[in-house]
């Protein structure tokens, strides 16, 4: 699957799940929240538990765990090109050419 399919499928599933209706506002919220967990996940791996409620997890889990909130953080990106009828494409090209 490329980009731009999993663009679509991304949007195809948040629309099934009544998740894309949401405003660019609250989808920022969402977005800010998913590299929250992203953080938090990359201190797991790189400096281990340093909260009580949190349990001990292999390096793997641990990567793993940062594909997971990666994938939710280009989730979210998706879907906010997505509601403005960006493509991936036109992001990386005019993001290149600045």
């Amino acid at each position: 699957m490329d980009i731009t399919d999993y663009q679509k499928w991304v949007s195809e599933f948040y629309k099934k799940r009544n998740w894309y209706q949401y405003n660019s506002f609250i989808r920022s919220n969402f977005l800010s929240e998913e590299v929250g967990e992203l953080a938090q996940a990359i201190r797991k791996y790189e400096i281990g538990r340093d909260r009580p409620d949190e349990t001990e997890q292999t390096d793997l889990e641990n990567l793993n765990d940062i594909k997971e909130e990666l994938g939710d953080v280009l989730d979210n990106i998706f879907i906010l090109a997505d509601q403005y009828n960006i493509s991936l494409e036109e992001i990386i090209s005019a993001h290149r050419t600045n």
